[in-house]
């Protein structure tokens, strides 16, 4: 990267001591971003018009798999907490998933010639079972590599690029798993008329080729990412009343509380959408022709909107993408208040039109709140750590998701039922209408009703909720730096002395009196620690630890 380009983004460093690590780190980011946007397209729609599954028993498939996943997450990551090896805590777990998630994710698009309208039972446990296993896969892999950024990059902008340069590989994963679809579907002739007749064999050759690449993309990061030892890291016993010692420590955290229910209404607003999205399409707009230009057009107008928010997160700070980008994901929402069935015609090209133009507006506004909530969470272990004294970056990522994935999993069944309660027609009894009567199948006013309550007006309710709740977030880089300098200040010489400026921050930020924090406990030391700045206003207690760490990794 030229000189001009590194400072206009604020990398700072030659490409092997600045730009190579983050790349490394995020090969993993193929699976991550890819295996989940193929699962958000297709898995529904895969056991409801492949499989025949019910709808309702598809939504309890996709409830009771995620339900599972949040309940292994925090398992995991008191798992990687608690490790103690040469390697560091978290990148062996990385090579322990790969196998697991080969055979899981093959599995998860082949029925073994089940019929969900003969069998529904049966392929219903087949499903639940295979989609669990996934999850469990998507833990092992998933939770490390999460908890792994704040070791690798402590600084608050080097983490944005951390971040940035993984949802830049989030669409490397994206882009050519939604290319090796389309295109096998297009082989066997199923890209236009997904059932059960004929999309059973391509959908195992998506499952068998997608598992390979995203098995490649995590032994990438495996074996390329180095972290520090954990021999030294100590670790109490481990017990009941210790586990819920810990979950309720997390949740004394302020700004940990902010970011969650933030984070939380962003992905119920997320979630309604994406399990309604290709109903919405199929069913209400009478679009699925135009799916694949659909989701094309969505994954363009998504990646477009990274350099903006990247440039607004580096300039003004972690929130500010968020609260400028969001407006446009409400306007791309309320297109679905108005969409109606494209029955040919001349309106045929409007329908078009305003179903694009939705495919545009969502996603270039969702980026927003999702790059802030990817970017604000590795902070949440610094603010921890003032209140514990220790790094807890496991704990904190998994009761977050502990939450919110059997938030999610509740979501994916309340859509289904939602739907099949309004009257929503699939599968097989639409396809066969068509065949018989050579007419589109028409959903009920109902059943249009259930879409749009679906897919506008619940995601518009909890988008807005929470960009009102990311202004209440208050840390800013200041913050983070300061916080940062007083831990390591303690860490170092047991006491330290901030000034009442100082201690307010630290106490809005992590929502305590300071004296009740392990920062601010047996600070009456004559010796304590005064933080200290250069000229250009940067802690010198974090430049030396910088130093510090730099000399052990050359020796």
């Amino acid at each position: 990267m030229g000189e001009k380009i590194k400072k206009a983004i604020g990398v700072q460093g030659d490409f092997k001591t600045a730009i190579l690590p983050m790349i490394n780190y995020s090969y993993a980011n193929i699976f991550m971003g890819g295996a989940g946007y193929i699962i958000s397209m297709y898995f529904t729609l895969f056991l409801t018009d492949v499989v025949n599954l019910p709808l309702k028993s598809a939504g309890i498939v996709v409830m009771v798999a995620t339900i599972w996943d949040a309940v292994t997450d925090p398992a995991m990551g008191i798992i990687t907490d608690r490790t103690r090896s040469k390697f560091g805590k978290h990148r062996r777990y990385l090579l322990i998933g790969i196998p697991v998630l080969f055979v899981s994710y093959a599995l998860l698009w082949n029925s073994f010639g089940l019929d969900g309208s003969k069998h529904p039972g049966t392929a219903m446990a087949y499903f639940v079972i295979v989609y669990m296993l996934y999850k469990t896969a998507y833990t092992i892999i998933a939770v490390p590599h999460t908890a792994m950024l704040p070791e690798l990059a402590p600084e608050y902008n080097l983490r944005t690029q951390y971040n940035s340069m993984g949802y830049i590989f989030n669409s490397a994963g994206m882009v050519p798993s939604f290319g090796i679809v389309v295109l096998i579907l297009m082989l066997f002739g199923s890209n236009d008329d997904l059932n059960s007749e004929i999309s059973k064999k391509p959908f195992l050759v998506i499952g068998i080729t997608l598992a390979l690449f995203y098995s490649v993309a995590v032994y990438l990061t495996f074996r390329n990412t180095k972290e520090p030892s954990s021999l030294g890291n100590k670790v109490e016993p481990f017990n009941f009343r210790y586990l819920l010692r810990e979950y309720i420590l997390v949740f004394k955290n302020k700004s940990f509380r902010q970011y969650f229910f933030m984070s939380l209404a962003y992905q119920i607003s997320t979630g309604f959408y994406a399990n309604t999205k290709v109903y919405y399409i199929k069913y209400l707009a009478n679009q699925y022709s135009r799916y694949a230009i659909f989701n094309a057009v969505a994954g363009v107008a998504e990646a477009s909107a990274f350099p903006l928010n990247y440039a607004l997160t580096m300039k003004y700070g972690k929130k500010r993408c968020g609260d400028i980008v969001t407006p446009l994901m409400v306007a791309g929402l309320a297109i679905g208040l108005f969409m109606q069935h494209d029955k040919g015609g001349p309106t045929s090209f409007i329908w078009f039109i305003l179903m694009t133009l939705s495919m545009i507006l969502y996603p270039f506004g969702m980026s927003g709140l999702g790059f802030v909530s990817n970017n604000i969470f590795p902070d949440l272990t610094d603010v921890d750590e003032l209140i514990t004294g220790r790094r807890r970056e496991g704990v904190i990522s998994t009761f977050s998701t502990l939450i919110k994935k059997s938030i999610a999993g509740v979501m994916a069944a309340l859509v289904a039922f939602t739907l099949d309660d309004f009257g929503l027609v699939t599968g097989d009894k639409v396809s066969q209408y068509e065949k018989a009567t050579g007419q589109l199948y028409t959903q009920s006013a109902s059943a249009v009703i259930g879409v749009r309550v679906c897919v506008a007006i619940v995601p518009i309710a909890a988008a807005l909720i929470s960009l009102i709740l990311l202004k209440k977030f208050k840390m800013t880089k200041d913050d983070h730096a300061l916080i940062r300098a007083a831990v390591a200040a303690k860490h170092k010489y047991g006491a330290v002395n901030l000034t009442p400026e100082q201690k307010e921050r630290c106490e809005l930020i992590s929502g305590q009196k300071l004296e009740n924090t392990w920062l601010g406990k047996d600070n009456d030391s004559p010796d304590a620690y005064t933080l200290e700045t250069n000229e250009n206003g940067e802690y010198l207690i974090l430049i030396e630890k910088e130093l510090e760490k730099k000399a052990l990794e050359e020796s």
